[in-house]
Parts: C-alpha cells; structure tokens; sequence
C-alpha cells in the first residue's frame, strides 16, 4: 500500500496540484477543497512550515525549490512559521462542510490554526 493517495491524477499532475495549494494556503490563509486533497495538502504544508522554523539556509532553498512564489517562501519564513515557534506539530486545521453540490464530494476548509 502507497504512503500517499493518487487523487486520481498523473505524478505531475499531482504534485503541481499539491504545489499549487500549499502556495494558496501560505497566501490565503485558508483555502476550500475536498477532504482528501486537503489531507494530502496537510502533510506537505506542515513539512514547510517546518522548514520555516527551521529558518536556516538549506531550509530556505529545499522550500523555495517546492513552493513556486518567492514572496510566499518569504512570507512562510518571516511572517508563518515564528507564529508556530513553540508549536510541536497541528499547524493547519480540517473543517468539514458536507457534500459538493455537482457530485457529492465531500468539501471542507483548510486553513492555518492561529
């Protein structure tokens, strides 16, 4: 069994995806999608946030090699990750909305925890 779910996507497909939410999650604050997308975009959003805290050099270059936007990374490591400094972990947070209109698939918010 796979460590992560296809969605139904391509590998590049999927991973552009992901990227592109993660990157509207860090300029948004909270994005809205369904809730095995936003498990997915969970798992990488917390890694950056992470690497944020972090704060280091490397840091800064393996998440500006994953997140397209300078000013997003910019924005991760000087105004995101010091909120979660004393934070060990459940920096975003699941909001069920209940099914799409179109094709009954199950929506929900993701977004930062303050």
């Amino acid at each position: 069994m796979a460590g992560y779910r296809k969605l139904g996507r391509r590998a590049d497909h999927r991973d552009g995806m992901l990227r592109n939410q993660v990157q509207s999650l860090f300029e948004e604050g909270r994005i809205q999608t369904t809730v095995t997308r936003a498990k997915e975009t969970r798992k990488v959003a917390e890694k950056m946030i992470t690497l944020g805290k972090r704060g280091d050099l490397h840091a800064r270059r393996q998440a500006s090699a994953y997140i397209y936007k300078d000013a997003t990374v910019h924005k991760l490591f000087e105004e995101i990750a010091p909120q979660y400094s004393e934070r060990n972990g459940g920096y975003t947070r699941i909001l069920k909305l209940g099914p799409r209109q179109g094709d009954g698939a199950e929506m929900c918010i993701l977004e930062l925890v303050d």
